[in-house]
């Protein structure tokens, strides 16, 4: 099954050194959602290939321009090349008022149905329930209120077995059946139990994203044991009354909350500009927590099990 994840933006505050906002999508089996949306995000789509027209759900974390300026110009980009499709659209409350704002005073009527699904940053929640996934938001610490997305697979159904099918010649029809547990009679009155017919499903995959945060102990239950999980890491530890005063994560603190909530795999992203070369935010965090990868624009991470 297909569940990647694709960096459109990995700079903080402004787009620099060829990075920009951010921004990112995540696939799950040909199904698009879009997490934050900086400034160029739509260009950013264009560059990697994604049609913004396979976006169903937009997720904004919180409403510092950063994340979300790109956003009023998507919306009206889909609205000029005829969308038809709804739109889900989840962040903070106001963020309704600022999408409204605009397109009140720029006499637009959307052509789309938009839904607004308002986010708290006080408990998590589960905010959307797709055929595929499971959304949670949770409180992230930042200067404003600011919540992460937690990305669920929902449980599998087992495989055919189709060496066994096919010799007992099973008509496909009944395949779908059985692998919702249903027996299967031969016409001779013989009971083939689904269990003997099919092999249990794979393990189910889970992604996290923190954007903007102070490192603590207050979110890890949310993302706790999550195959892949992305968390930001703004500056060096060397800065880390920097990135206290900011409300930011260090790269070694980044490290450090992936080893505390056991997670598979660690994503580091949301660079300070002060950095050009990205190489030691990667060694910092690699010191605590060995399985880090820079998070690169342009590049498709797959989240996959330990075993994969």
């Amino acid at each position: 099954m297909k569940f990647e994840v694709l960096i459109l933006g990995s700079s903080s505050a402004t787009p620099i050194y060829g990075r920009h906002p951010t921004a990112q999508v995540i696939n799950v089996e040909e199904q698009l959602y879009l997490v934050d949306c900086g400034e160029g995000t739509q260009l950013q789509l264009m560059r990697y290939g994604v049609k913004s027209s396979r976006i169903k759900h937009i997720f904004i974390s919180h409403l510092h321009g950063d994340h979300y300026l790109g956003l009023i110009g998507l919306l009206s980009s889909m609205h000029l090349v005829g969308r038809k499709e709804a739109l889900h659209l989840y962040g903070p409350q106001p963020l309704k008022e600022l999408v409204e704002l605009h397109f009140t005073h720029s006499q637009t009527v959307l052509r789309y149905p938009l839904h607004f699904h308002p986010t708290q940053d006080q408990s998590q929640e589960v905010i959307a329930d797709t055929e595929l996934l499971q959304v949670r938001s949770f409180p992230l610490n930042h200067r404003i209120p600011c919540t992460g997305f937690r990305f669920d697979e929902k449980e599998r159904l087992p495989t055919i077995k189709k060496a066994e099918t096919d010799r007992l010649g099973i008509p496909k029809p009944y395949l779908s059946l059985i692998k919702r547990g249903h027996d299967y009679v031969a016409a001779d009155g013989t009971v083939h139990a689904w269990q003997d017919l099919t092999e249990p499903p794979q393990a189910t995959l889970s992604y996290a994203y923190c954007s903007d945060t102070q490192a603590s102990g207050g979110y890890l239950p949310y993302i706790q044991e999550v195959d892949l999980l992305y968390h930001e890491a703004t500056f060096m530890h060397e800065m880390h009354d920097r990135a206290r005063e900011t409300y930011h994560t260090t790269a070694l603190q980044a490290g450090e909350v992936a080893r505390s909530a056991r997670v598979r795999q660690l994503l580091i992203g949301h660079y300070s500009a002060r950095y050009k070369e990205l190489g030691q935010l990667l060694k910092e965090s690699r010191t605590v927590f060995p399985d880090t990868q820079l998070a690169l624009e342009g590049s498709w991470y797959p989240v996959q099990a330990a075993s994969a």
